[in-house]
Order: structure tokens, then sequence, then C-alpha cells
């Protein structure tokens, strides 16, 4: 096998930790000069298996990733400039109006953006009745019902499976995550809501995923009110 590095634009960011580690001691053995036949069938294995459990989420991605909007709602109006700015920027501060749609539309735009491939589309909600309510519209919004394509997790209730393309959760929740998944892997976006709220969850979330940024450019972070002061969060980060 090559020593070069592995491409991992085809793999879920969840298997990336696994593939660089074995990359790794690929190359430390080869430098070492010691046996490396092993380590190479490991590697190839990882990468098919990682590739194969790519493509699948790229054919079911394919069947939510042009979805319906709302010109009724402001955001609309505003929607290709938000598009645009979440391609070209890691962190992107959006400030809306109650009622103006962004906590429904964003996950949508995102997904159109072609985020969810890698991984999941990560919102929080301050309270699990508005996370369940979130999923529930989104599901419906996006014709998929009944499936798990957006599932939610709350405290001792986990709706979510390999085929979640958009996750809505408390900001406990995501918190919590952080303590067995330390690079959040499992998310290609993170969109953190109602953040003027400003509860001990967010504020530890905000400077989580600051440090995280740095570590993980590929990784789109929205942070997302109604009052908040953009030029602050913005220095923020």
């Amino acid at each position: 096998m090559s020593t070069e590095p592995i491409n991992l634009e085809q793999v879920l960011a969840a298997d990336r930790g696994r593939l660089i580690a074995l990359a790794k001691k690929r190359q430390d053995f080869a430098r070492q000069k010691r046996p490396h036949e092993q380590v190479d069938q490991q590697l190839a294995a990882a990468l098919l298996q990682a590739h194969n459990r790519f493509q699948v989420r790229q054919q079911r991605h394919a069947l939510i990733a042009k979805p319906a909007f709302d010109d009724a709602l402001p955001i609309a109006e505003r929607r290709a400039e938000i598009a645009a700015l979440i391609k070209k920027h890691q962190v992107v501060i959006l400030c809306g109006e109650t009622g103006s749609g962004k906590t429904t539309q964003l996950p949508k735009i995102c997904l159109e953006l072609g985020r969810g491939m890698h991984g999941m589309i990560g919102c929080t909600q301050p309270r699990r009745i508005a996370a369940r309510s979130l999923a529930t519209r989104l599901a419906h919004e996006l014709k998929q019902s009944g499936t798990h394509a957006v599932g939610y997790k709350i405290r001792f209730n986990d709706h979510t499976d390999d085929s979640t393309f958009v996750k809505v959760m408390t900001d406990g929740i995501l918190l919590a995550e952080t303590h067995s998944d330390h690079g959040l892997w499992q998310y290609d976006t993170l969109i953190i809501d109602e953040a003027h709220e400003r509860s001990l969850n967010i504020d530890f979330l905000l400077g989580y995923v600051k440090q995280l940024a740095v570590k993980r450019p590929e990784l789109k972070i929205i942070i997302t009110s109604a009052t908040i002061d953009p030029q602050r969060f913005s220095k923020h980060f």
C-alpha cells in the first residue's frame, strides 16, 4: 500500500479518526523498517468499509438534498445570501427575529448545500419539547415522517440511527456527548439555536466549539438567536 496520505473526502467524519490512526501506524512501521503487511490489510479493510458507508449515505442524502422552502417566511428573502455565507465561512452568526423561520429553514439550507453528507447536522434547542417539535416539523417538511432521516435525542430518548441526517437535541445532550466524542466526529455541521438564552450549557458549548473549530476546519458552526449582538459573538470566534 502507498505511504501517501489517504483521501478522507469520500469517508464519513466518524471514520476519519480510525483511518488517520491506522495510516500513522503504517507510516511509523515503514519508517522503522518493521513488517507492516498486517497494518496494510487493516487499513485497506477499514478504507473499503468507510467508502461503502459513505456511498450508502450519499445515495440516501440525494433523496432529501433538494428540500422545499416556504417563501412566505422572512428568511426566504435572504436564503441565497445565508447559503453563500455558510459555504464561504466556517462560523456564521445569524440574528433573526422570532418567527423569521431561521430555526426550521437553516437545517434545510445546510442539506441543500451538501451538509449532512459526512456526518449529521446537529441542531440544539434549549428545551426538550422544542427539540421534539422541531424534529417533527422538519421531518414533515422534508417528507421524511416515519423515518429516522430527521431524529431527535433528549434525556432518556434517542430517536436517531445511521440513517439520520438532521439530529435535533437539547444543548445539554450535545454538551454531554463531548465527554465520549471529544471531536464531535458524528457531526459535519452544528447549529446552536437560541444562543441569547446564555445558559451554562450554551456558554460551555460556545467555548467548546470555538476550540473545536481550530481542530476541525471542515466543521461548519452556525450560531443563531433573536436578540444576540452579532459583533460580540463574532469577536468571540
